[in-house]
């Protein structure tokens, strides 16, 4: 590994989501943007001249064979993810993967156990924990501003694209189920889902899913690629006072002071609701961009080997929420426990569980450090496994 103080990072898959990383990767102090790696040489091309100082090439091994490269950030189908981080890790290189972590969470438990044993950090790329307005609501429900949560309704919708490798559960649901156990302190107890393939057979499309956390709190997510407008709207209910978060809008944050209230009866049996309807508050919200603030929290990592706010153990529980939504949906809609064991996870070794279930269920996976660290920064794989970035993969994120 290099001694100096910056990460030497190599980006590996560059569709769409690919040059946003290696664009943030150049533009850190704390980082340099070592080599760019895609099967394609014409995608190679167009990329590389945007960075003429940089290695390229199409061998995956090759870039792995480099001394000095100190990580990889691989942003390519979700099919590829467990090889390729595995050999990163095998390799000695730290690894930032695109959501989700990997395609099942046995694969999953295998690269956080192997990070784990070679002291590597592999940080799952869930990048809206890292978005000034989802900590600002993760500050807001810290504070008990909001008061008891009674429900969240989110939607995530536009036209397109179509993965050729993964249903639309599997290709925007991590984003969600990533925000939610970061406000709320953990994954769904429960799950259950329906959903249909209306364009190509056995891909579903769209997808309505249901969620029950442990406090009392439920959820609903609207997922599809069928959608005339793209929406990205959260409403979150409390006892208090409610908040829209529109990521597409020029004021992501709406707090409304709103709600009903049952005040006690003035005589036996009247029971009369009254609602309240008062200001609306819309705080300012530094503009910085999301994936900025993972590439930074991914260098100190590295650098100063500190906790990443998207930790391993997230990528895990985000993977398993996803498997109990398929297991759902496998089943007519029938509610599913995330607790229950996928289909694999008998063949992982006490070691390896040990290091993702959760000790404490009442605590969301990596929230062991608060908003306002995030705050703060405002301010061997063979070379057939290097694929190209899905045509427009992770094209839902801001």
């Amino acid at each position: 590994m290099s001694d100096a103080r910056v990460a030497r990072i190599g980006v590996v898959g560059l569709g769409y989501w690919g040059p946003n990383i290696a664009r943030n990767v150049a533009e850190n102090p704390r980082a340099e943007l070592a080599w760019l790696c895609d099967r394609s040489p014409d995608t190679l091309a167009a990329v590389a001249a945007r960075h003429p100082q940089v290695r390229t090439t199409t061998s995956y091994e090759e870039l792995l064979e480099d001394p000095e490269l100190d990580a990889v950030a691989i942003v390519t189908p979700v099919s590829t993810h467990y090889d390729l981080a595995a050999a990163a890790l095998e390799a000695d290189k730290h690894v930032l993967v695109e959501k989700p972590l990997a395609g099942s969470s046995e694969q999953a438990a295998r690269l956080i156990e192997l990070a784990e044993r070679r002291s590597l950090v592999l940080l799952p790329g869930h990048t809206f924990l890292y978005s000034p307005p989802v900590v600002k609501v993760k500050e807001l429900l810290d504070a008990g501003t909001l008061g008891e949560i009674y429900f969240i309704s989110l939607s995530r919708v536009n036209l397109g694209l179509h993965q050729p490798d993964v249903s639309v559960v599997w290709d925007l649901a991590p984003h969600d189920l990533s925000i939610l156990s970061f406000w709320l302190g953990g994954m769904p107890s429960e799950v259950s889902a329906v959903s249909r393939s209306c364009v190509l057979p056995d891909s579903p499309d769209v997808a309505f899913v249901n969620l029950r956390f442990g406090a009392g709190t439920i959820a609903h997510l609207e997922l599809s690629w069928l959608s005339p407008v793209k929406l990205r709207r959260t409403s979150i209910v409390g006892s208090e006072k409610m908040v829209i978060y529109d990521d597409t809008s020029n004021e992501p944050i709406r707090i409304f002071d709103a709600g009903a209230e049952l005040p006690a009866p003035e005589t036996f049996g009247e029971f009369r609701l009254t609602y309240r309807t008062g200001d609306i508050v819309s705080p300012k919200i530094d503009a910085m961009e999301p994936l900025a603030l993972e590439i930074d929290d991914f260098c100190a990592a590295i650098l100063d080997d500190v906790e990443t706010r998207s930790s391993p153990r997230l990528g895990y529980e985000v993977v398993r929420a996803v498997e109990a939504i398929e297991r759902s949906l496998e089943n007519g809609g029938r509610p599913c426990s995330t607790a229950d064991e996928p289909e694999g996870d008998h063949f992982l070794d006490a070691d390896v569980l040990s290091l993702v279930r959760p000790q404490d269920a009442g605590r969301a996976p990596g929230d062991d450090r608060s908003g306002r660290d995030v705050a703060s920064h405002n301010g061997a794989g063979s070379d057939d496994r290097v694929l190209s970035d899905r045509e427009a993969a992770e094209h839902d994120r801001a």
